[in-house]
């Protein structure tokens, strides 16, 4: 009785914490939902179209499954050899030839029209409001306006610190609806105007895709490809990396944020007003105390991820705080690394000189190390291309 008992209390727990979990976890607009069967729900045209020709072709040959499996199954069974049924002698008939080739085709016909419009449609990159470049990086994205409102733009996206830290620690607890797809800049585009994408790659094979737009392109190194979307909501819609790019292929999300036109004239003002005040000269000779202030911020946001915010690394990643290199008088070996990569590190030359000299400073003088060196913008622009 009171084994039952222990076990009816243990069974009433499981259910409360099943029940406490399953209220933790919500549908994500724009993103994945909750035990989701079908495609993501379509914010333009080209993703409603897809999904209608998915079903088309699912219907499509599921009724040919059943009407030749039918037709197949009963000649069997009514045709069988122990109800005195014998095999029948006859040649070629050129009526059935011409009927079972005839009546594929058109099914094929049928079914590649709607198909090739589809594919037609998604091709066409002609005309478009706004032109932005994508560009893979592991693990990251880089984005470069080319027209529009906010032609000019540039900036990195990368994956949101607390998510990677979330992670690091096995993501136990709860968990943010949007987990591991929040990114810290995300792509701002207008609603209801064709957004052309051009994709390629610094190091290795990415992929840029957002599903509700309907939209994929590889981003290929050294290649351009491209692909377009025209949202018809405003909101917040996630993708990832479709490739897989390396160990960090997991951390790579992409966040694309869909305003109203007048937004977004707001928003292009705002970062044009941000890169402006960005435009360093290279050759400024910082203090100490700024340029480590500057660092700090740059590693936050760009480094602490694979590095940890202490400095002191995980598996394959080096630890920064006591590391040689970064104690080294010789400061050009800790830029060319920065620069160029090394190993599991990615190069970081589209960070500007005064943002890699912030950084590296940081890191001389940060947790333990405390050197006391400071890397100007110019040392790091004379280390560029070599």
């Amino acid at each position: 009785m009171k084994s039952e008992s222990k076990i009816a209390a243990l069974l009433v727990a499981a259910a409360g914490l099943a029940g406490a979990a399953q209220a933790q976890v919500q549908d994500l607009p724009g993103g994945p939902a909750v035990r989701q069967l079908n495609l993501h729900a379509a914010a333009t045209r080209i993703a409603v179209e897809q999904s209608w020709l998915h079903w088309f072709m699912l219907i499509t040959c599921t009724v040919i499954f059943i009407l030749v499996f039918a037709v197949m199954f009963y000649s069997i069974w009514k045709h069988r050899k122990s109800v005195g049924h014998k095999p029948a002698n006859f040649h070629e008939s050129v009526t059935v030839e011409v009927i079972w080739t005839l009546i594929p085709f058109i099914i094929v016909i049928v079914m590649a029209l709607p198909a090739t419009k589809v594919l037609v449609a998604s091709k066409d990159t002609s005309n478009a409001d706004v032109t932005i470049k994508a560009t893979g990086y592991q693990w990251k994205w880089g984005y470069d306006y080319l027209s529009g409102d906010a032609q000019g733009v540039s900036f990195l996206s990368t994956l949101d610190t607390t998510h990677r830290e979330i992670s690091n620690a096995g993501a136990t607890g709860a968990v943010p609806n949007d987990y591991l797809l929040k990114v810290d800049n995300p792509l701002v585009v207008p609603v209801n105007k064709k957004v052309r994408i051009i994709t390629t790659a610094n190091d290795v094979i990415h992929a840029w895709g957002i599903p509700a737009f309907g939209v994929k392109q590889d981003a290929i190194p050294g290649f351009v490809r491209d692909t377009w979307f025209r949202s018809e909501k405003t909101g917040d819609f996630y993708g990832q990396c479709y490739e897989l790019c390396g160990k960090e292929h997991a951390y790579m999300p992409i966040h694309v944020k869909v305003v109203t036109q007048d937004e977004y004239v707001k928003w292009a003002g705002e970062q044009k007003k941000v890169m402006a005040a960005k435009q360093d000269d290279p050759a400024k000779v910082w203090t100490l105390g700024d340029i480590t202030a500057r660092g700090e911020k740059v590693y936050a946001a760009n480094c602490a991820a694979c590095h940890q915010p202490n400095g002191k690394g995980a598996g394959p990643i080096k630890a920064l705080d006591g590391s040689p290199i970064v104690q080294d008088a010789d400061k050009a070996k800790q830029i060319h690394i920065v620069l160029n990569g090394k190993g599991a590190m990615p190069a970081w030359k589209q960070l500007s000189d005064t943002d890699l000299a912030a950084v590296i400073s940081y890191t001389k003088n940060a947790w333990t190390n405390k050197t006391g060196q400071v890397v100007q913008p110019a040392e790091v622009l004379a280390q560029r291309g070599k």
